[in-house]
């Protein structure tokens, strides 16, 4: 029997993750407040008793000249995608967007796929013949995610290729590193660490490098290494206003689910990053530093700060967030994915987002416009 699936208030929605070890901070209410040029709503999925089944955010952006919408749920929605009847609980959602003006459904379900250990990742940088993380042998592989993506292209939804997240370009990593803290101690976590890694930590801990938090009068500290960090590595940085709203909204909903953590030097603070925090898991969002003083290793030491605070709030897992598939030498963002593996991190690939097109024409229509962007 399907489930009746209708807006809920914030309050329920808070509640019900409440109950959950973790959900994404995308999904929160208050990620509806950092993208003001979104239309947000919280939904709840409603057992026939009543009972609240699962919940999602869901972001509305209009087609430019029409009161129509693309309906967008990062990493969501928080629903049990390994129960039966998965047909049951999406089909309801597509009615309710559609009844909303979507002519388009974008989804991420936050399921994993497929896993690959540290050893294993480094092994694969170092094999010639290997071009892409995907082409190599996983150390596990969930079964349960075959069968969903099956289950989802017989429903009609397609998988969706990664885009970047501007516009109507909505897309969240599909492949992240993730460090996990789950039944280990710090001394486990820490022996996790490879050998440059646990060389850099100290260096900079006899460097004199402090790790302090920082808060919302921090932001201009943090944005000025972040506008470095983003000419030096080609990227186009976001707004300060960006981080400021984002701040305000995650740390009135929460007042410890967004931090800032500061690497200071002699009187200079050389890098920053923000941390988010949702039940179990906890995520290294945004990061940056500047070209001086990287002999002293603040990252390494910022890193590591974050990960021992992680686990001190009982995390079971510190997710640096997206990394790179591709294995190639020439690629600027592989020194990234082995800065992130040598902190002990395994590759982790979810089944990615998909997409429903509730109108065929403007689904099409939607991606012509971005082809032409």
């Amino acid at each position: 029997m399907s489930l009746t699936v209708r807006p809920i208030s914030r309050a329920e929605h808070l509640a019900h993750v409440a109950g959950l070890a973790s959900a994404s901070h995308l999904q929160m209410p208050s990620w509806g407040e950092v993208k003001p040029d979104w239309r947000a709503e919280s939904l709840g999925w409603f057992e026939a008793d009543g009972r609240l089944a699962g919940v999602g955010l869901v972001l509305l952006r209009p087609l430019p000249g029409l009161k129509r919408y693309l309906a967008y749920l990062p990493e969501g929605p928080v629903i049990d995608w390994s129960a039966s009847g998965l047909e049951d609980r999406l089909r309801p959602m597509l009615a309710h967007l559609k009844s909303r003006g979507a002519f388009s459904v974008k989804m991420g379900p936050p399921v994993v796929a497929r896993r690959w250990s540290p050893d294993a990742v480094k092994a694969a940088i170092a094999d010639p013949g290997a071009h892409r993380l995907g082409q190599v042998a996983p150390t596990s592989y969930e079964q349960g995610a075959l069968d969903l993506t099956d289950r989802l292209r017989a429903m009609g939804w397609r998988q969706s290729e990664p885009g970047q997240e501007d516009g109507f370009a909505a897309g969240q990593p599909r492949y992240v590193c993730q460090v996990p803290l789950a039944g280990r101690s710090l001394e486990d976590v820490q022996r996790g660490l490879n050998q440059q890694w646990r060389r850099n930590v100290k260096k900079a801990e006899k460097a004199g490098v402090k790790i302090v938090r920082g808060g919302y009068d921090d932001l201009p500290v943090f944005y000025g290494l972040y506008t470095e960090t983003a000419e030096r590595d080609r990227f186009v940085p976001r707004p300060l206003p960006y981080f400021q709203r984002m701040w305000t909204a995650l740390t009135t909903e929460h007042p410890d689910r967004m931090r800032l953590y500061l690497a200071h030097h002699d009187g200079e603070v050389l890098a920053a990053a923000t941390m988010l925090i949702v039940g179990g898991h906890v995520w290294y969002s945004y990061g940056a530093s500047t070209g001086r003083k990287r002999e002293v290793q603040p990252n390494n030491a910022m890193q590591w700060r974050m990960m021992c605070d992680a686990h001190e709030l009982g995390a079971h897992v510190y997710d640096f967030r997206g990394i790179t598939d591709t294995l190639e030498e020439s690629n600027h963002l592989l020194g990234l994915l082995r800065f992130k593996v040598g902190a002990g991190g395994e590759a982790v690939e979810y089944v990615g987002e998909w997409d429903y097109p509730l109108n065929r024409l403007l689904h099409k229509a939607l991606d012509v416009y971005m082809t032409r962007r």
